[in-house]
């Protein structure tokens, strides 16, 4: 779709043009003829349902990928971008939602990796390089040890390096892909006045996020897309947010606030009791309703995390008790927890939750394999339709069962984990920021499936950094703050201004 002459005008002269990109995989169409402009000192939003072929678009943008037609053009000449080194010397850097971070390495080291200043060389100049480090994370407000693995970081620290690293290339044009996902409102609002700086000194952004908010705030035009192709283009100022998401899935989506399922208090089916573990010094305890949804709330950092994944078995406890329908359990590794019949959706789930080199199928079900064996052999029939069942009941959007979990969009690989926990007849699930990087209509679904299971008697932990998640789901809230809970809130008396406080205090 061309841009109309107006929006030319108030685009000025693009900094890229990428014409008619199309990409195909087998079997698959993924973008059609796209059409994209991008102006200097602009920040232009790519917005659409997970599997819409945004990543598809910036991967080629980056080199990650090859077009299979279209011309890009930069500042009006024609250029061809076969790899990433290409992509950064024509000063495009991407930040991707799922961090390209090398664990083991210093986060100073990760900033200028690749690039590291040099004596005499042969040899690093390693205070010349935590110097220049320092200069971007204080741009960023961010303040940490350098010299410390990026692994041991936070998410959200993590992403800020991402943001530094690309800062360090001295970029003219930076995608930022769902970049405000883990970050704090804080952190949030810094990453905006850096962004807003760089727009001074002509630095041109593509801002991919599925918080409609975000994008008029900070974008100055949108670009929709939908199953690979181009719905749209406007000016940010003459368009609403019920009109981009009719752009985006080619229909109305009604939100409504959840009624509360008024769970008995009388019926525990979780109990926990004077919990420590080696990431959380104070004493917890709290307790989970049989047909409720308690929500965490609380700062990145916390504290939420590291609470359910001891829960689950998946970090050391050092002290406390678990109850679970009166009964005291010991759940010493995530095994132990699904035999109480716990799940855990995990905030990293490219980390934590996927098995990278398995296809979508296996991932389904490899937690419930046994259900799918006899004797040494596994009934692969009994084990695909099962598979496929849940890809119409979640509407995952794929080619086939048996390609790899990695090829799906992220919404769609979050869809794949919540399968595999469902095909385990879990009582207790534990959601950890459930719809991180999840576009609206995705959003919606998840929100309706976990109504769904606590309509079937489930009941849900569900820790979300977006206060208007957690009060639109939520029967009961926690805050914490620093590792402790501060506050516990039933549904009628929680407000964000509430809720800000007790996790701030």
């Amino acid at each position: 779709m061309m841009v109309a002459a107006e929006q030319r005008d108030e685009m000025g002269q693009a900094i890229l043009q990428m014409r008619n990109i199309s990409k195909t995989f087998p079997g698959v169409t993924a973008l059609k003829a796209v059409n994209f402009d991008l102006a200097p000192g602009k920040v232009h939003a790519l917005v659409g349902e997970n599997g819409a072929g945004k990543s598809t678009l910036i991967k080629i943008l980056s080199g990650a990928i090859p077009k299979t037609s279209g011309e890009i053009f930069i500042d009006g000449n024609l250029v061809e971008i076969n790899n990433p080194s290409e992509a950064q010397s024509l000063g495009i850097a991407v930040i991707y939602q799922e961090l390209m971070l090398a664990p083991a390495l210093s986060a100073g080291e990760n900033i200028l990796l690749g690039r590291f200043p040099r004596r005499l060389k042969f040899f690093i100049d390693r205070k010349a390089m935590f110097r220049t480090a320092h200069q971007l994370t204080r741009l960023l407000g961010l303040n940490i040890d350098l010299a410390v693995p990026v692994q041991l970081l936070t998410i959200a620290q993590q992403q800020m390096i991402e943001v530094a690293k690309a800062l360090s290339l001295d970029a003219r044009i930076i995608v930022m892909d769902e970049p405000s996902a883990v970050l704090t409102p804080h952190e949030l609002n810094r990453l905006f006045q850096v962004i807003a700086e760089l727009k001074q000194q002509g630095v041109a952004f593509i801002y991919i996020s599925h918080r409609l908010e975000e994008i008029f705030r900070i974008a100055d035009r949108v670009t929709v897309l939908r199953d690979g192709e181009v719905q749209g283009t406007r000016l940010i100022s003459q368009v609403n947010r019920d009109q981009i998401i009719n752009m985006m899935v080619g229909r109305e989506i009604q939100f409504s606030k959840t009624e509360s399922t008024q769970a008995s208090h009388d019926n525990i089916v979780l109990e926990v009791k004077n919990l420590k573990s080696e990431f959380i010094s104070e004493p917890i305890e709290f307790e989970l309703y049989r047909g409720e949804i308690l929500g965490i709330a609380g700062l990145v950092g916390a504290g939420r995390t590291e609470l359910v994944r001891a829960i689950f078995g998946a970090d050391r406890k050092l002290s406390g008790e678990i109850f679970i329908e009166g009964k005291p359990v010991t759940i010493n590794s995530p095994s132990d927890a699904v035999k109480h019949g716990l799940g855990l959706v995990p905030e990293d789930r490219k980390g934590q939750g996927l098995l990278p080199d398995l296809a979508v199928f296996e991932n389904m079900t490899i937690t419930n394999l046994k259900k799918f064996t006899a004797g040494w052999f596994i009934k692969k029939k009994q084990e695909l339709d099962t598979a496929s069942s849940y890809v119409q009941q979640l509407q995952i959007r794929l080619s086939s069962v048996k390609q790899n979990v990695t090829s799906l969009s992220g919404g769609n690989q979050q869809k794949v984990i919540l399968a595999r926990w469902l095909d385990t007849n879990a009582k207790i699930f534990i959601f950890d920021e459930p719809t991180r990087g999840i576009d609206v209509a995705a959003k919606a679904q998840i929100h309706q499936l976990m109504r769904q299971l606590i309509e079937q008697g489930a009941s849900i932990i569900m820790i979300s950094s977006e206060l208007p998640e957690i009060l639109e789901m939520s029967d009961r809230i926690l805050v914490m703050h620093e590792g402790k809970i501060t506050g516990k809130l039933d549904r009628a008396e929680a407000t964000e201004e509430r809720i800000i406080s007790l996790a701030t205090q």
